[in-house]
């Protein structure tokens, strides 16, 4: 399966080998977790046995092998309470 989306490619083959662009940071990672924030936001992907063969964040490029069970992006839950509180500030002051 493969998907593209403005200058992000998302590429997993066989369950086993996951390719993607437009990487800007890997978070956290273990052989059962990655976390990592792409410019389309935080993408996590779990699974089994996964270590992270490629990484090269000037070009943007992740490689991980492992069998894959999920990829999910995922709200940044920090920038979305730091909305709320702005949120309910501009609430008050009017």
């Amino acid at each position: 399966m493969e998907v593209k989306t403005g200058g992000s490619n998302l590429n997993l083959i066989n369950r086993e080998r996951f390719e993607a662009s437009a990487v800007n940071n890997v978070i956290s990672y273990d052989d059962t977790e990655i976390l990592m924030e792409t410019k389309l936001g935080l993408l996590d992907i779990k699974g089994e046995g996964m270590h992270i063969t490629t990484l090269n964040l000037e070009q943007g490029k992740i490689v991980v092998d492992g069998y894959i069970h999920r990829i999910e992006y995922v709200e940044d839950k920090g920038a979305k309470m730091k909305n709320k509180g702005k949120n309910i500030i501009s609430k008050l002051l009017r």
